[in-house]
């Protein structure tokens, strides 16, 4: 396998100052409402890089569901990798790989638990199904067989019925509180164009670009 011809340039436009709105989660915005018109999978996936007891960091695709002047919000198992990771360290990292704008956006913050009350509001509106999965699977666990993980689900349809599927006390939401936000604009010639935004004490923003 020959990797190292593998490469394209960078056309689809550069990124200026005075092209940036002084709020990164408004700037944030625009660019997912440009990315969401492209009608891409999955336009709200990211990496979310945690770090473990041991200093091992680990990453792993989860879809971003909620974003306001507070932070970006995802749900996970509450006993999953990533939320014993943020247990002992909250420090965390998300990235966003817009390819086909040649974007990308990285987020580096702290990661806060959501309230129930908060979880249960979006639990409820989940699909039914998926409501069942998060109660069938103990996340990140090691498991025999996509079998016996087909089994948990029909225990779990079977437990619940047609009725109403409860808040499991495992499974809830972080907000990530930004403290530093980049724009990442590819370039003509790897001449790339980056901004990052970093949170002051009074907790308005820096803005600064970076070299490629």
């Amino acid at each position: 396998m020959n990797l190292e011809n593998l490469r394209r340039e960078y056309l689809k436009g550069g990124l200026h100052r005075d092209q940036l709105a002084d709020d990164p989660i408004v700037q944030f915005e625009r660019w997912m409402t440009q990315i969401i018109a492209t009608n891409i999978p999955d336009p709200n996936a990211m990496t979310v890089a945690t770090v473990d007891a041991d200093g091992q960091p680990s990453q792993r695709i989860v879809l971003l569901k909620g974003l306001d002047q507070r932070g970006f919000v995802f749900y996970t198992n509450l006993r999953s990798r990533k939320a014993q990771d943020l247990k002992h360290n909250p420090r965390i990292s998300l990235h966003f790989p817009w390819h086909c704008l040649e974007r990308q956006v990285k987020v580096c913050g702290i990661a806060e638990p959501l309230s129930a009350a908060e979880s249960l509001k979006y639990f409820v509106s989940r699909p039914r199904e998926s409501q069942l999965a998060a109660w069938a699977s103990q996340q990140s666990r090691p498991i025999s067989s996509r079998s016996m993980l087909l089994q948990q689900f029909e225990a779990m349809k079977n437990k619940f019925g047609k009725g109403e599927i409860p808040l499991p006390d495992f499974w809830g939401g972080y907000r990530v509180k930004p403290q530093r936000i980049e724009f990442w604009q590819g370039g003509v010639h790897r001449l790339h164009d980056r901004f990052q935004y970093t949170r002051q004490a009074d907790d308005s923003w820096s803005i600064e670009r970076l070299e490629p």
